[in-house]
């Protein structure tokens, strides 16, 4: 039994203090001043493995919140604050796969989440779509987590293609987390089986969540520690704010050319099919020991630079690391990138479905109900 779950009250004691986040055991959300409030929350199964995994990597600032449908699941993950939603809807036993389920589960238990969100700066929602919890409760929360005014980062994981029936609700729910986020980040298994396909069930999904949770230490470290040429909040803020498709990586090289070298491994993410050109947006930070020199900070930063949009916002920070003996790591965000593969894989689906175009903005809601589902097209 996970000692900090929730399954009744939003209230009680975090036992895991955090160094950048605490509470005062009402949950107000209070932090210091000058420092960042993030969350992770994980909703349904495929969003719990990842706050799970977050976990063994340190988290550093980070709260880890684990949300899920599914008493026994909930049970099994390592998180700072466990949360079971839809007590009396699904008395603990999970949405069966039904997203229909999931949303009476998530209202019914919206008030146990609300409290968290207040004051938070930096909110990751991360779930797999196609199920019945993940996909309808993700959506609520960043949509909740916008309107008490955090910057929102959804990130999902697709199906295979093989899994028609949960293809069409994970499309709807890609959907409307494009809707209630501010970026999203989109891994598909697909790409997981061709770079694991021999690996034991278990671990190759493994691989998936450990990578996932390696994209947002890369972003929440960047803020979160010390750097000689800073990043901070509003850094990031001002170029996710502007919405699409982000994509996060990170190379490490102790190659003699290894700026370069850690920036083309920074670029071949094996789990997400994305296009550089006309990015809108780039994030660059560099850490390093001692050896590291400003012409490599600076060569990393150009090359990115040289590969996106002329008129994209970038920014670059680094950071002296004496763990890394050696070696210069490289952590890269990518924003209002493309993904063909996304818009052009799933043949049984018309394309407007997940059109995510990178530049658009909010989609706001009609008030009529035309039973289709579509993201706003600039072509």
């Amino acid at each position: 039994m996970n000692p900090n779950s929730s399954y009744g009250s939003p209230s009680g004691p975090l036992e895991n203090v955090l160094r950048y986040t605490w509470h005062d055991g009402q949950l107000k959300g209070l932090r210091p001043p000058g420092y960042a409030k993030i969350l992770l929350i994980g909703a349904g199964g495929c969003g719990c493995n990842t706050v799970d995994r977050m976990m063994d990597t340190g988290c550093m600032g980070v709260e880890c919140i684990a949300v899920n449908t599914d008493r026994a699941h909930l049970d099994t993950v390592k998180s700072h604050r466990s949360i079971l939603i839809g007590e009396k809807t699904t008395r603990g036993l999970g949405a069966g796969g039904n997203p229909a389920i999931g949303k009476a589960a998530i209202e019914e238990s919206i008030g146990l989440i609300e409290p968290l969100l207040e004051g938070c700066d930096i909110c990751f929602v991360s779930a797999g779509m196609g199920g019945g919890t993940g996909t309808a409760a993700a959506p609520v929360i960043a949509d909740l987590a916008q309107k008490k005014g955090a910057l929102v980062v959804g990130v999902v994981t697709m199906p295979f293609k093989h899994e028609k029936g949960r293809l069409s609700t994970a499309l709807d729910g890609l959907n409307k987390m494009r809707r209630s986020s501010n970026t999203v980040v989109i891994v598909e298994n697909d790409r997981l089986m061709g770079l694991v396909p021999n690996l034991a069930f278990d671990e190759a999904f493994k691989v998936a969540d450990t990578t996932l949770a390696n994209m947002i230490s890369g972003i929440t470290d960047t803020i979160s520690r010390p750097s000689l040429i800073n990043l901070d909040f509003a850094d990031i803020r001002a170029m996710m704010i502007r919405g699409g498709v982000t994509f996060v990586g990170i190379g490490q090289s102790n190659a003699p050319n290894r700026s370069e070298e850690a920036v083309i491994r920074a670029l071949n993410n094996p789990l997400l099919d994305v296009s550089y050109e006309g990015a809108n947006g780039a994030l660059v930070h560099v850490s390093g020991d001692n050896s590291m020199t400003l012409s490599e900070v600076t060569r990393s930063a150009e090359i990115v630079s040289e590969m996106i949009d002329e008129n994209a916002y970038v920014f670059w920070g680094a950071r002296v690391d004496p763990a890394l003996s050696g070696m210069l790591k490289v952590t890269l965000l990518l924003t209002g990138v493309r993904s063909p593969h996304l818009m052009t894989g799933y043949g049984l689906f018309p394309v407007e479905l997940y059109n995510v175009e990178p530049d658009a903005g909010m989609e706001e809601r009609l008030p009529i109900d035309l039973g289709l589902y579509q993201l706003e097209s600039n072509d």
